[in-house]
Order: C-alpha cells, then sequence, then structure tokens
C-alpha cells in the first residue's frame, strides 16, 4: 500500500540565536534544538545586539571577512527577523523517508492565479496548455513533416544543396513506383526554411541598435574608432525569460520560491539548487516589503557572457555572445541546457589599431560600451521588478512575477570589465586586504570623496565608469559574480599556476637540462595513465600547446602522482589541497559540513603553497584567480551549488550558439546569418515541445504511421510485428564512447549489464576454453564454488572450508561478452537530467585494434560500510554468462588486490592497494556476480622515484606495477566513493 505521509506543516517559532535560520512548530522542539545547537557557555548572552556583530573600522570598510556578519543587502543576515515581518514559514517534507525539509519564504509563495492577476484558491487546476487539437502540427502539416524538417535542420544540419539533392532524390523513387511526386514533402530547401520560419511558437525577433563615441574629440581630429558605429543585436530578454517560464519539457524541474534545505536528523543545511541560496530569500525578504507582491513568484534572471573565437585560419572571427537563464529552473536543467539558457544577444567588439588600442580613451569607451549595451537590452524587464507581471508557466498555471537581476556568469577578465574595477584586482574584495569588501553604496561614496588616480591606486576603482546594474533596482554587481571554477581555478590556479610553477621548480632546482629530462618522464608517467572510461588520454603527456577547459579537466586527474619522486612532499599536498577543494565545490549537493571541508582544503592550499615562494618560484600570492578559493564559502551559501552558475554552461552553449550557426553560413558577413540559424533553431525547439506536450510525439514516426493505416484498415498492417519500436539495451562493442548521458530519471542508483551480444565463435564457449584463454587452470574450480555460493546464500561456512565434493559440476556452455555497462547516479558528473551516468566496464583481448583491456571496478563487499571500507578493488579478466537452474546467470572472472592500510596515503589523499596472492603465491582470481560490481575504478601506479621506460605503455601498467592509487580523481563520484 502506499506510503502514508506527513501532514503539510507550518513552523511558528524562530530561533532568536544570531547566525541560525531555524524555525520549529513548537517550543520543544525550539528548546531541544537550543540545548543541542547553542548550549550556553559561560556568561555567553543570548541576544546579541547588533553593534556586538556589525563593527566597520570606517563606512567603507567591513571589520569581517566572514560575510555572514554583515547587515549589507545581498549577504547573508543571521539576525533576527524583525517582528513585523515575521509569519509562519511554511515547511514541507519530502526525500525518500522524509529525510529532508525545507523552510519556504513566507511571502513570495508563488500562487496560481488567472490570466488576470487574481489569486485561485488552493486546488484549482491549471488551464490547458494548448487548445489546439491533438492532430494539428500547424504549420507542418503532419509527424512525418516535421521531424523531416527537424532531422534536415537540427540533428544532420544539411546544407541547402544537399536538401535539394535528398528531395529530388525521394521524387526519383516516387516516380519509378508509379507514385504521386506531390508526396514528396518539400519542394526545396527554401520550402524548407519558410516552414519553419512560419512557427508562431519560440518567435522573439531579433532587433539591433548601433552605438557611436559621443565624447571629447582630440585637437588634432577624431582617431578612426571615433566615428565608427558599433552594432549591437539582440533578442527581447523579457519575451525570451516568458518562454523559458512556460517550457512544459521541464515545468517539474522549475521552483517557485526561495527556500532553505535541512537535515530531518541532523538538522544540517545543505545547498543545491539556485533557489536554495541566501541571495534569492534575501531578495525576496527585499520585494515583500511592499505588500502587493506577496503571493508572487520571484524570477532571477541569470546572465553570462564571454568571447569566443570560431576561426583561426581565415582570419580572427571573434563573437561576443551574451547568454540569458532564470534562476527558478535547477541546475541539471541549466547543465544540460534545455531551452533553459539562451543567447540574447551579440554584443560590440570594438576594434583599432595597435598604436589606440591601448589608450585610456579607447579602453573607457569599449568598457562603458559593454555596460550601456547590458543595460538597453535588458530595459523591457525594469517595469517587472518592481510591478508584479503575470506570466503562464509550463505547468499551465498562471503566477504573477517579480524579476531581479541575477548572478553573472563570467572568467575574471569579464569581472574585471563587469565591476569597473582595474585588472588584478578582485571583483569583491582586495587581494591582499579581507576588510575591504566591496558594495555598491561603498564604491559610490568613494568617486564622492576621492580623487580618480587614488581610486585607481588603492582601491582599484576606475570611476569614470557607471555599472550596467546601477539603472535597476536591488543590483548591485559586486554581488552578482558568480564563482567560476572552470577559468578561474581549474585552468588559471590548475594549469596556468601550479603546473607552471613545477616546471620553475624542477628548473631552479637542477638547471634546465636536467629538468627537460624530468619533464619527459612526467609526461611518460601522464602517458601511461590506463585507459577509463571517459577520461581523455594524453599520449604525449601535457607538452602540447592549445589547451583547452577539458584538456585541463583531464590532465587533473592523472597528475598528481606523475610528481612523485621529484618534487617535496609539500608540492605533492598542495596539488592536493587544490584538487580536493575543486572537487568539493563542484558537488551536486554542498551541506555544512562540505562547507567545513571546503574551508579546510583552502587553508591545507594556502600552507602548503607557501613551499614556491620560500625556494623563491614565485615573489607574491597576490594572484585574482587564485585568490577566489576564498570566496567560494560565501556565494555557495548566496547562490547554492557552484556547478549551476560555472562558466563551463556557456562555455559549451558556444557550440550550438556560435560555432556550430557559423560552420553552417557562407562565412561572409556571416552573423546575420547566425541569428536566423539560432531562430530556426528555437522555433523548431518550441514545436517539439508543443507537440510532446499534446502528447503527439509519442513512439517512432514509422510506428505513428504504421498506426495510422492500422486504424483506417484493420488487419492489413498488424501481421509481421517488424515494426515495434526498438528496445533500448546497453551497447556493445561497437560503441565509440566509453560512457553515456541518460536522460531518463530513475530511482536506480547503480545497475550493472553485460553487452547485448556475447562474442560468438570469438571467444571461449566452454570453462574449459575460457581456462585456456586466461591461464587460470583452476578456473573450473572457482565457477563450482562461485554455484555453491549461489545456491547456498545463507551457508555461513568460508568457502575452503567447504569439502570440493559438495561444490556443483558446470559442464554447459557460456557465453563470453567483451564489455558490461554500469548505469548509475552521478549527478556531480556529466549526466542526464536525472542525474544518470552510464559507463561501459571492458575485458577484450583486443581493444581498438591495438591491444587487450581489462578495466578495474569496485565489488561491493560490505554493505553496510562506507566508501572504500565497504569495498575491494578487483581487475576484471572476463564478463561470462552461464545457466543454473534454467535462469541465466552473469558473472565475471576477476583478479583481486588488497588495500594496503585502512586509510587514504597522507599525502595524494588517495587509497592505495596492490595485487592479491592466495596461499600458493598464485594471483587470486574469483567468479563474482556482476550485480556485486558498483562501478569501474581507475588505477594510477605509484611510480616512485625510478624514470619509467618509454616502451612501456598504458596497457602494460596493470600488469608490471606493484602498487597503484585508487584514482579518487578520475571523476566526481569516484570522489564521492573513493575519498
Amino acid at each position: 500500500m502506499p506510503r502514508s505521509r506527513r501532514d503539510f506543516s507550518v513552523l511558528r517559532i524562530p530561533c532568536t540565536k544570531p547566525g541560525c535560520n531555524r524555525w520549529f512548530k513548537n517550543k520543544s522542539g525550539y528548546t531541544q534544538h537550543t540545548n543541542a545547537v547553542h548550549p550556553l557557555l559561560g556568561a555567553t548572552p543570548l541576544h546579541t545586539e547588533p553593534s556586538q556583530f556589525n563593527r566597520s573600522p570606517s563606512p567603507f570598510f567591513n571589520g569581517d571577512d566572514n560575510p555572514l556578519q554583515s547587515d549589507g543587502a545581498g549577504e547573508e543576515n543571521h539576525s533576527e527577523i524583525p517582528r513585523s515581518a515575521q509569519s509562519p514559514i511554511p515547511a514541507e517534507f519530502f526525500g525518500a523517508g522524509d529525510r529532508l525539509y525545507r523552510n519556504y519564504h513566507p511571502s513570495l509563495t508563488g500562487r496560481p492565479c488567472d490570466p488576470e492577476g487574481n489569486f485561485l484558491p488552493p486546488g484549482a487546476l491549471p488551464l490547458p496548455l494548448s487548445e489546439k487539437s491533438a492532430d494539428d502540427w500547424t504549420p507542418y502539416r503532419d509527424r512525418l513533416e516535421f521531424e523531416l524538417a527537424d532531422y534536415i535542420f537540427t540533428r544532420n544540419q544539411t546544407p541547402a544543396a544537399q536538401i535539394d539533392h535528398l528531395l529530388d532524390l525521394w521524387a526519383a523513387s516516387l516516380i519509378r513506383a508509379g507514385a504521386d511526386t506531390s508526396q514528396v514533402l518539400f519542394t526545396d530547401h527554401r520550402d524548407v526554411y519558410r516552414t519553419i520560419d512560419n512557427t508562431p511558437l519560440g518567435d522573439v525577433k531579433w532587433q539591433s541598435f548601433s552605438v557611436k563615441y559621443t565624447g571629447d574629440i582630440p585637437d588634432e581630429g577624431p582617431l578612426p574608432w571615433m566615428t565608427e558605429s558599433y552594432d549591437v543585436w539582440f533578442r527581447d530578454p523579457h519575451q525570451v525569460v516568458q518562454n523559458m517560464l512556460a517550457n512544459p519539457d521541464y515545468a517539474s524541474e522549475v521552483d517557485m520560491r526561495p527556500y532553505r534545505e535541512f537535515a530531518t536528523e541532523t538538522d544540517e543545511r545543505q545547498w543545491q539548487d539556485f533557489m536554495s541560496g541566501d541571495w534569492a530569500w534575501n531578495q525576496a525578504d527585499q520585494i515583500a516589503k511592499d505588500p502587493a507582491t506577496h503571493g508572487s513568484t520571484f524570477v532571477p534572471v541569470i546572465l553570462g557572457s564571454d568571447k569566443t573565437t570560431v576561426s583561426v585560419a581565415t582570419g580572427q572571427n571573434d563573437y561576443y555572445p551574451l547568454y540569458a537563464s532564470i534562476g527558478n529552473v535547477r541546475n541539471n536543467v541549466r547543465r544540460a541546457h534545455r531551452g533553459a539558457l539562451a543567447v540574447v544577444g551579440f554584443l560590440a567588439m570594438p576594434k583599432t589599431t595597435k598604436q589606440h588600442a591601448k589608450t585610456a580613451i579607447f579602453r573607457r569607451f569599449h568598457r562603458q560600451l559593454f555596460h550601456s549595451s547590458l543595460s538597453f537590452i535588458l530595459r523591457n524587464l525594469k517595469p517587472g521588478m518592481t510591478k508584479p507581471e503575470v506570466v503562464r508557466f509550463g505547468d499551465g498555471h498562471y503566477r504573477r512575477v517579480i524579476y531581479g537581476l541575477g548572478p553573472y556568469i563570467a572568467d575574471y577578465e569579464e569581472q574585471v570589465l563587469l565591476a569597473c574595477i582595474v585588472r588584478s584586482w578582485c571583483a569583491n574584495k582586495s587581494l591582499d586586504d579581507d576588510n575591504l569588501l566591496r558594495k555598491r553604496v561603498h564604491t559610490d561614496t568613494l568617486i564622492e570623496e576621492c580623487d580618480h588616480g587614488k581610486l585607481w591606486d588603492e582601491y582599484g576603482i576606475i570611476a569614470q565608469l557607471v555599472p550596467f546594474t546601477n539603472d535597476y533596482p536591488r543590483a548591485d554587481i559586486h554581488e552578482l559574480i558568480a564563482p567560476d571554477l572552470l577559468h578561474q581555478i581549474i585552468k588559471g590556479a590548475f594549469k596556468d599556476h601550479l603546473v607552471a610553477w613545477v616546471e620553475k621548480y624542477l628548473v631552479a632546482t637542477h638547471g634546465q637540462a636536467q629538468a627537460d629530462i624530468i619533464l619527459d618522464d612526467i609526461d611518460r608517467r601522464i602517458a601511461a595513465a590506463p585507459a577509463f572510461s571517459g577520461l581523455r588520454r594524453f599520449p604525449q603527456g601535457r607538452n602540447f600547446k592549445q589547451w583547452t577547459g577539458d584538456d585541463s579537466k583531464a590532465l587533473m586527474k592523472v597528475y598528481l602522482p606523475a610528481l612523485e619522486g621529484y618534487v617535496p612532499t609539500d608540492i605533492i599536498r598542495t596539488f592536493r589541497a587544490l584538487l580536493e577543494f575543486c572537487y568539493l565545490v563542484r558537488r551536486n549537493v554542498i551541506t555544512e559540513t562540505s562547507l567545513n571541508e571546503i574551508d579546510d582544503a583552502v587553508a591545507r592550499f594556502h600552507q602548503y603553497r607557501e613551499i614556491f615562494k620560500d625556494t623563491e618560484i614565485v615573489s607574491t600570492f597576490s594572484l585574482p584567480r587564485q585568490h577566489s578559493i576564498k570566496h567560494y564559502n560565501t556565494l555557495i551559501r548566496l547562490f547554492g551549488a557552484p556547478n549551476g552558475l560555472c562558466s563551463s554552461i556557456t562555455e559549451s552553449k558556444h557550440i550550438k550558439a556560435v560555432k556550430e550557426p557559423w560552420r553552417r553560413s557562407s562565412r561572409y558577413k556571416a552573423l546575420g546569418q547566425m541569428l536566423v540559424t539560432n531562430q530556426r533553431l528555437d522555433k523548431l525547439t518550441a514545436s517539439r515541445q508543443d507537440f510532446y506536450a499534446r502528447g503527439m510525439l509519442n513512439g517512432t514516426c514509422l510506428t505513428s504511421v504504421l498506426a495510422t493505416l492500422n486504424a483506417q484498415a484493420p488487419g492489413e498492417h498488424d501481421d509481421t510485428g517488424q515494426h515495434e519500436p526498438p528496445v533500448s539495451s546497453p551497447p556493445g562493442e561497437d560503441e565509440n564512447e566509453d560512457f553515456d548521458i541518460i536522460d531518463d530519471p530513475t530511482s536506480v542508483l547503480a545497475h550493472v549489464e553485460l553487452a547485448k551480444t556475447p562474442q560468438g565463435t570469438k571467444r571461449a564457449r566452454s570453462i574449459p576454453e575460457l581456462s585456456t584463454e586466461l591461464c587460470i587452470p583452476d578456473l573450473a574450480d572457482l565457477v563450482r564454488c562461485f554455484l555453491f555460493e549461489q545456491s547456498n546464500p545463507e551457508d555461513a561456512r568460508d568457502p575452503t572450508e567447504v569439502p570440493l565434493l559438495e561444490f556443483p559440476h558446470y559442464h554447459g556452455r557460456i557465453s563470453v561478452f567483451n564489455s558490461a555497462s554500469s548505469t548509475f547516479h552521478a549527478p556531480s558528473d556529466l549526466s542526464g537530467i536525472g542525474g544518470m551516468k552510464r559507463e561501459h566496464i571492458r575485458a577484450c583481448p583486443l581493444w581498438r585494434n591495438e591491444c587487450a583491456r581489462n578495466d578495474c571496478v569496485f565489488v561491493i563487499t560490505d554493505s553496510n560500510a562506507r566508501g572504500m571500507l565497504g569495498m575491494d578493488v578487483a581487475r576484471v579478466m572476463a564478463f561470462f554468462s552461464l545457466r543454473q537452474h534454467g535462469r541465466p546467470i552473469p558473472c565475471a572472472v576477476v583478479r583481486w588486490f588488497n588495500r594496503v592500510g585502512n586509510a587514504p596515503d597522507p599525502d595524494t589523499g588517495m587509497w592505495m592497494v596492490k595485487p592479491a596472492f592466495s596461499a600458493q603465491n598464485t594471483p587470486h582470481f574469483a567468479i563474482i556476480h556482476i550485480d556485486t560490481i558498483f562501478r569501474a575504478a581507475h588505477l594510477l601506479p605509484v611510480f616512485g622515484t625510478v624514470p619509467l621506460s618509454p616502451s612501456i605503455k598504458f596497457h602494460h601498467v596493470l600488469d608490471i606495477f606493484k602498487l597503484f592509487y585508487v584514482n579518487k580523481f578520475a571523476d566526481h563520484h569516484a570522489f564521492e566513493i573513493a575519498s
């Protein structure tokens, strides 16, 4: 019977302790919380007056680096909620076993209303999403026409000439069959494009405006750039945001109210999606001061911009796209795009000669052009930032909405431009003085009191510039800088700083000639990393010129063990601290415990990096990108988990919004063609969402046509059964990738299954043949032991204590497979919208026609223990299945590894394992059921101090080395289970 659910509850009593946001249903809960979390120690006062924790040494400086002790707008304020503003805080329990609960904002509650804005009674049903009939394919004639247009334009990106050729072939086939050529769906490519353009859905027109310099002209006459006009193309973000809110594709993945989330058992707060952060709550508090906004939905508009280059071979073709999203959609939707991240503009990039490019007047014009353009593009959102407007949502309900400018996704160079500060300064604080907390009111006061030179030198402020946020209510650019894990930490602090510093250290310590020898060996070690699902390999090490973000992320996974023996322990620990920081902040859910771990990693990083200053490799650590890690604790509390705001989201959007449309253009005045391409893609996406919401895209196009024919002439087309939709199955050996993104959400946390197709005559068909193939003489005995354990799961005896005669014999056939797939919940990695990821585990004698590949796996051996203490590592020698009592049993032949010690290595933070041996000093093999396999494991050799021979390749490593690290940095899921 269905599980009983807790009733809706209201939390009425707030905790009055500064720094605590908890509310309780009754005094008993409040008392228990106070005794457990806020015990009275000595003479500590029960209530702290504001003056005791909000002291500032001057009007422009906050005396404490802790943002939780500031009363500024946009920051967490842990003092008591004013009594006049208090109202019952709604709370809801959810999750398996009601293990979590949320406190929702009491005023901005996202109540449904009618199209006129009148609130509906609770439980009122929404209006139908569409009034169209289920057979209205407008502007297409039927599903086949839509599917063809979508395939041609979106999926295959077919050029116009090839579209015409394809349609000609179709017409020729109809003529040969004696059919009417009018059945060709489109006449030519123009007909395809015209039909797409006639789609009314998703139609947000592109607009443009021009900007010219209007400032002072030098006495010698205007410079070339002063007389030019600069075009900015944009789509109304107001309409784009409304389309996002109305998108039914992710209607269940939208948060209507700011909330604070807690674990039921521990009362520990956690942050995940954007609306779980304090910034959205604080904004709602400010908005709620106007009673007319109560019941509305707060919609934060998240922006992002980043220059991108589409080609360097045919001239430097740069574009400056501006993206928009909304904070209400959850992080997994924004990362997967799904229409929740849209390009809304292409900003101008004024250029001039080298002689004038570095002049102060041109730079100032360039920067102010950026801010003025943003202010103009966003202007239609401004009325809805103070007065609610009625908008339809994807669930069919209308709601009042209040807009606000949310965080801005940008790399450091863009952050400098946004915050109107001098390069090498921080957009939030001084690099060396944590007391300097930038805020709009502080900056405005400084500009009034100080001359421009002092502002530049002592505060890093460019006084002549006005941030675009100054034109909008409740917006302070210093509070809206999103964390940038990709550019600042991974590409900056890791690759540009630490990796480069190691090279400098080796040169300073050993001289250039010996350092080159060592660096070559480090490259060989990196290249020797065993193959792993989804892991980018470096056949030549890290010695290549064109680095991408993906290259930097891939190098992080294998770099640490390669340094062993060549650098001091403190350098190893510096890398470990930074890597652990990156993986901790990339978690899908971040708890208060995680924040403490993040702070610990930051402290260790700052402690151990001093070796680079002690050895005079660097003279200062006043580096903006390294400095930014100090802000992550604050930014997580404000905006939720950083994986929903990282610049990697806009980087990946470049491909669909800029690079691919450019490749489809004629390359001549390409921007106009790119805008049309983007508009058509949006129209096709909107049509697909509409058709899907109306239930018109069930099954495949072929099955829908057959169903129509069967309905028209029953019995004529239903006798073969050969047109059923294909059944999904695990990929076989013909897959090109080692991991897949699974879009369907599921409640299964992990599942392993064999590949669809066995190897047939290519591999062994019996146990003796497999024994010979794998060179395991006692394989038959291992199979007998395995079958005994399968038939006698309650037998507590150790298999070595059971007489061999009790073990059943197996003489049947077997099927051998070259791979298996593991599907598991890994929301912090590249995964589907439900957080599911599938990886392929290989056990094949010839992989990619190069070498044998036998992957390692985590095997669950103690389900009650946590992490590595509950798992063992094994190497899969073969996957096979046999039959017992008429049912197939999927198995794996594995070689065990033993853990070394009961804790990870103190320097690298990784567990160590070594190959296991039996009593006869032979490799310890076993047969296991594949259900005991959790997922793949990645092992890296412990290289020691001996240089690696150039003859040793990546496929030799698991056979040669005797000691390995369990690579917890292989991916984010591995970091969770192998730490």
